[in-house]
């Protein structure tokens, strides 16, 4: 029995592997043993024209084709690929679009919407005509091809605005990444309805391109131009100087302007130096701005940029922390109020100012300083020479002089006033500030147990407070302004220069028969007791208008104050 099945067995082998063999050839055909013909395009017809209207974007093209054939009978399916005149590789269309029946049926319809936006896209201008390519490609298998033809298509008359736009470049944030471009917010026109006005605050690099987009991915809209003249598809942008800026984009005029940002910082009631204060923000990157800030009282405040009251952050009303500039609240619809506080103590103050954001936060700030012992009593030496002895409250030491401190000279403070006791030193800068022209410019630092000494970033009348429980020393100056007037509401304010020891100078055109006064809103209002002279003494809170001036003329002013500031003297010299 074993015997006859080896041979039926044997008999077999021969015609199992003929059988095999033929299998084999079987599947190698769709790698090249058989052919797909070329689709035969029906319509549109080669060099047609044709308008795409812009009150019809429903209305359709029709592409039609006779079938193309797999010699071997395989399934064939078929797309409509578009791209620019004169293409012979579609590989990279602007536009592709499979047809009907899971790509079997041999016709495709594309709206005028459809074909118009992906003109768009690649850069074709509105309302002009234009020449493109398109074919219908056939596939089977890994088999394909095709055949071509043209069209002379005519866009809509006037581009699609985009609802979202997007910056991408070297130049911006996000590192010419377009998957991650910045997102601008959308602002809204003064019925509270989204307008075709975008922005963002955010930083640009110094002489590297970015432009705008519609998408966060291509095909999309792009922007560029210059001068500030907006552009489809225009030249990169760029900016002369690295920084902040706020950018900004209107659609419907065809427009961009650059804002720059030096700083953020927080102006009013719950600060050193309540709205004649300031106390800077630092840029965090992805339009975040942050500080630890001393909240001093309870009270209304604003963001200011760059120091200047034209650019205000205030609170929407009705809101609990949505902001927006003042200058822009009734274009927005929106009416705008202080920010308002209730906190005391040290906080994280964060402006958050990204596209979906336009808020502010507070967080406690818990970061431990431990405090260093309150002597008994502090003095301040200038060059090794003891200067100015603090009075003691608590654990604050202060003094109610401006003390004169130069930027060439050294400076200690010491417990004993022979300065062989314990010294102290500080962790930061005296009189640099970012708004050094400020009317009160006012900032913090550490105050270290150290016998470092220390300098003022320039010659400078300093304030000083000491908390040995902070451990702090806050700092302060003024900036005095010389008024001019013959009508209050339009007097002039001509800001004086400082000079070591406590002088203020200013040399300009002075009008006869105005009133002069030295201010320094508002917490200093200096005038005189022989208000008609040209030199005399200067009183605070009770001295007279000056009006002195007896010619129309250029003049030298010069105050001389005594390092309280309720004192001093004047002189105005003609030139």
């Amino acid at each position: 029995m074993k015997s006859i099945s080896i041979r039926y067995w044997i008999l077999l082998l021969p015609l199992f592997f003929g059988v095999a063999s033929c299998e084999l050839e079987e599947n190698l055909q769709p790698e090249g043993n058989w052919d797909l013909s070329a689709p035969t395009i029906l319509s549109p017809n080669s060099g047609e024209a044709i308008e795409l209207e812009q009150d019809t974007p429903g209305e359709t093209i029709t592409f039609q084709w006779e079938p193309a054939v797999s010699s071997a009978g395989y399934r064939v399916s078929y797309e409509v690929v578009i791209d620019s005149a004169g293409t012979t590789d579609f590989s990279s269309p602007i536009l592709i679009k499979e047809s009907a029946d899971n790509g079997e049926a041999t016709s495709v319809s594309l709206s005028f919407e459809e074909i118009d936006q992906a003109l768009a896209f690649a850069g074709y201008t509105a309302n002009t005509e234009s020449e493109i390519a398109f074919a219908v490609r056939a596939q089977s298998l890994s088999k394909t091809n095709e055949s071509s033809s043209s069209l002379r298509v005519k866009r809509f008359e006037n581009d699609r605005i985009p609802v979202t736009l997007f910056l991408s470049g070297r130049g911006a944030e996000n590192n010419d990444d377009l998957s991650n471009a910045i997102k601008m917010k959308r602002l809204n026109d003064d019925n509270g309805s989204p307008s075709n006005i975008h922005e963002i605050y955010t930083e640009l690099t110094a002489g590297e391109p970015f432009k705008f987009y519609s998408e966060q991915s291509l095909p999309a809209l792009q922007y560029g131009g210059e001068n500030g003249t907006l552009t489809n598809f225009g030249q990169a942008l760029s900016v002369s100087d690295t920084g902040t800026y706020r950018v900004r984009v209107d659609l419907d005029n065809a427009t961009y302007d650059f804002l720059p940002i030096d700083f953020w910082s927080m102006v009013g009631t719950p600060i050193q130096g309540g709205w004649g204060g300031d106390q800077p923000l630092m840029y965090e990157g992805n339009s975040l701005w942050k500080a630890s800030i001393d909240l001093m009282a309870t009270g209304g405040f604003a963001f200011r940029a760059n120091g200047d009251w034209s650019y205000l952050l205030k609170q929407i009303v009705g809101s609990n922390n949505r902001i927006v500039m003042e200058s822009d609240a009734a274009a927005q619809g929106v009416a705008v109020e202080d920010i308002p506080s209730n906190l005391i103590g040290r906080y994280f103050v964060t402006l958050d100012l990204s596209a979906d954001a336009y808020t502010y936060s507070f967080e406690e700030d818990n970061t431990v300083v431990l405090p260093i012992p309150t002597p008994n009593e502090l003095f301040l030496f200038e060059n090794g020479t003891m200067i100015q002895e603090f009075v003691k409250n608590g654990d604050v030491f202060s003094s109610d002089n401006f003390i004169p401190m130069q930027s060439n000279a050294t400076y200690a403070l010491n417990s004993a006033m022979d300065g062989t006791g314990i010294s102290y030193s500080v962790n930061g800068s005296l009189a640099q500030s970012v708004t050094p022209d400020g009317d009160s410019v006012s900032d913090v630092v550490t105050l270290l147990e150290s016998n470092a000494t220390f300098s003022p970033a320039n010659d400078r009348a300093l304030r000083l407070s000491i908390d040995f429980s902070a451990p702090q020393l806050t700092w302060t100056y003024y900036n005095f302004k010389l008024f001019h007037w013959q009508v209050w509401d339009t007097r002039v304010e001509h800001q004086m220069t400082y000079t070591h020891p406590n002088t203020y100078t200013l040399t300009t055109t002075l009008n006869a028969g105005y009133d002069s006064k030295f201010i320094s809103p508002w917490d200093f209002d200096l005038g005189s007791d022989s208000p008609s002279a040209l030199t005399g003494s200067l009183i605070n809170g009770g001295g007279s208008n000056l009006v002195n001036i007896p010619t129309d003329a250029n003049y030298r002013v010069t105050m001389v104050l005594n390092q309280d500031y309720q004192s001093g003297t004047y002189e105005f010299v003609q030139q």
